[in-house]
């Protein structure tokens, strides 16, 4: 909280703002302990989300509805059903997990602070977060799972090139049976 206090210059009075360093000190304590908070949540979701626990529960679902996205400007009905169903299952997953964890933890809370911390999160966390409130990133881990798993995934050995940086090529006998990349 502010209170002004009169300053008195040879040009008049001025009134100037001054800061109460008690309700300060207050406001950093009290806004570091909900910032720890919410590391400590993210610190536990990525926990959770490496588990192989998770990963497998992930990747069955995936594998049951993968045949079913089309990368389609169009959405097909079947996407919203299977959306929702994602979202409750591996939602509710982590979210028991966090209670494991945390038993203070409550959902709306996190999301309200997940709001306000979103420029803050990791690319993997974030995205894995966005497909439970995103649906075309959904959508999109889904299109990308279903080229994976046809092969279609982008391939970048063919554009792997190695080249000695000595002139002399003595650097690769042919005793050793090494031969340098071509």
């Amino acid at each position: 909280m502010a209170w002004k206090c009169p300053v008195h210059f040879d040009t008049g009075d001025r009134v100037v703002e001054m800061e109460d360093p008690e309700v300060e000190n207050l406001a950093l304590s009290s806004s570091s302990d909900v910032d720890a908070e919410f590391d400590a949540v993210i610190g536990h979701i990525e926990d959770i989300i490496m588990d192989e626990e998770f990963q497998v529960l992930q990747r069955h679902f995936m594998d049951k509805y993968y045949l079913e996205f089309e990368n389609t400007e169009e959405n097909k009905l079947s996407y919203t059903q299977i959306f929702q169903e994602y979202v409750d299952l591996l939602e509710k997953y982590i979210e028991k997990q966090l209670i494991e964890r945390i038993p203070s933890f409550n959902m709306v809370t996190f999301i309200t602070s997940l709001q306000q911390h979103k420029d803050e999160i990791s690319g993997d966390i974030f995205d894995m977060l966005l497909t439970f409130t995103d649906f075309l990133a959904f959508k999109e881990m889904f299109l990308d799972y279903r080229m994976e798993k046809e092969g279609h995934s982008l391939d970048f050995s063919g554009d792997l090139i190695v080249t000695s940086l000595s002139k002399s090529s003595s650097l690769f006998p042919a005793s050793n049976n090494v031969r340098p990349f071509q």
